[in-house]
């Protein structure tokens, strides 16, 4: 792949940035995670990866990263790092670097994945007009959206999980009023990511464990862990609702995100699906929406390569 590599992408996290080289084929090589606590900052690992990048050295990039792209400083939401897009640009001595949100670059992806790429949970006809919604916890909570209605879809960004979150229950309401004590105000990802999900435990059962050992005790059935993660989907599934119908998400909601993986096993005999319909009086129109779980191990960088092919088709 590096000999005919003509871009090159990447999926830039909280806690990890994977990264790969393409070609107008469609295919990816050169793949690999980098753990961002190992490297100095972006620029290095970016630098690194087009030197491999022999003997043609890309000159088109595009990044997928974890946190709001409105202007040209880019700041990560969850890691103290910050570049400006044209410097960067400048630096790697690329033509063109393409910078987007890491979840709109999931909504991007969503057209392309296959179907062996996605569990399904609610497999219901997926309406052919209506919007899809990527959403999910990792390090934060990501929400992006592909809108119909024109010639093309259009991806559309958002910062969904900085909305402050309300209790609609009486644990949720524990749960929110002590994190609120703690914290101030309360976002949708002070709960539903893996930080989130460690709080509500210790709030709950009063047991310290990280995210990997909560989801890990809760499949071995341990009861303080499995009623965690069922309190945790509870909440997910409401604000998955919430979106659903904010965004009119009939073509399919889609959930993204390391611990929206993590937690695949949990779905279905959890409370989510309850809390996803539980919206008086759209129950029946929540209902048939189709859920699915994005099971392909990087879905920010194939979003990123649609992006980047798409530049490459436009010139």
């Amino acid at each position: 792949m590096a000999s005919s590599a003509q871009y090159l992408v990447a999926d830039v996290g909280g806690t990890n940035t994977r990264i790969a080289l393409g070609g107008a084929d469609g295919q990816l090589g050169n793949l690999r995670t980098v753990k961002n606590d190992d490297v100095k900052d972006l620029t290095t690992i970016l630098a690194d990866a087009l030197a491999a990048a022999v003997p043609s050295r890309p000159r088109l990039a595009a990044l997928a990263v974890a946190g709001p792209v409105d202007g040209d400083e880019v700041r990560l939401t969850n890691r103290a790092w910050k570049f400006s897009r044209s410097e960067l640009c400048r630096a790697l001595e690329l033509d063109e670097l393409v910078v987007a949100n890491d979840f709109l670059a999931v909504a991007h992806a969503l057209p392309v994945l296959a179907a062996a790429d996605l569990l399904p949970l609610e497999a219901h006809g997926a309406s052919l007009d209506g919007n899809l919604l990527a959403c999910g916890p990792g390090t934060g909570f990501g929400v992006a959206a592909l809108v119909r209605g024109g010639r093309e879809p259009v991806a559309l960004a958002s910062e969904a999980g900085h909305m402050r979150l309300g209790a609609a229950t009486a644990e949720e309401a524990r749960v929110i009023a002590r994190l609120a004590r703690d914290r101030g105000a309360v976002a949708v990802e002070d709960v539903l990511s893996g930080n989130g999900l460690v709080a509500a435990h210790q709030i709950l059962s009063r047991q310290s464990a990280t995210t990997d050992e909560i989801v890990s005790e809760a499949k071995a059935g341990d009861q303080s862990a499995r009623a965690t993660v069922d309190f945790f989907m509870g909440v997910f599934g409401r604000v998955a609702g919430d979106l659903a119908l904010a965004l009119d998400a009939r073509g399919g909601v889609f959930i993204a995100g390391g611990l929206g993986q993590a937690l695949a096993d949990f779905y279905a005999t959890s409370p989510f699906a309850a809390a996803f319909r539980e919206h008086p009086p759209y129950q029946d129109r929540l209902a048939a929406i189709p859920i699915f779980i994005i099971m392909h191990p990087f879905p920010g960088l194939i979003g990123a390569q649609q992006i980047a092919l798409g530049r490459l088709h436009q010139s």
